[in-house]
């Protein structure tokens, strides 16, 4: 089976997918860090993201995001190798909250 890909997308489309129904907003920074300042969704940690992706079974659409990219970078790997995931579409916030400041 190919390896599935995640598409990289800036802070105006994450809106305007936060809006569509299906859609998650996965933030994988530490909850001190969700609790300081979020982009809204859910706040799983990254070290925490295999044990709650049944949280996700219900969403066709994914974006996963944290502060500078490189942790949302690799839940957005792992999230692609799901492979009962092959409906599901994964998204990445291109350098994290702080490149959308």
């Amino acid at each position: 089976m190919p390896q599935k890909n995640y598409t990289d997308i800036d802070l105006s489309e994450m809106h305007r997918l936060q809006k569509q129904p299906g859609t998650v907003v996965v933030d994988v920074r530490e909850p001190w860090e969700f609790e300081e300042f979020n982009e809204g969704g859910i706040n799983i940690p990254l070290s925490k993201i295999r044990e709650n992706r049944k949280i996700l079974d219900p969403y066709t659409d994914v974006v996963v995001i944290c502060t500078n990219g490189t942790r949302s970078k690799v839940a957005a790997m792992d999230y692609c190798r799901v492979s009962t995931w092959t409906d599901k579409n994964i998204y990445h916030l291109k350098g994290g909250i702080l490149e959308a400041e």
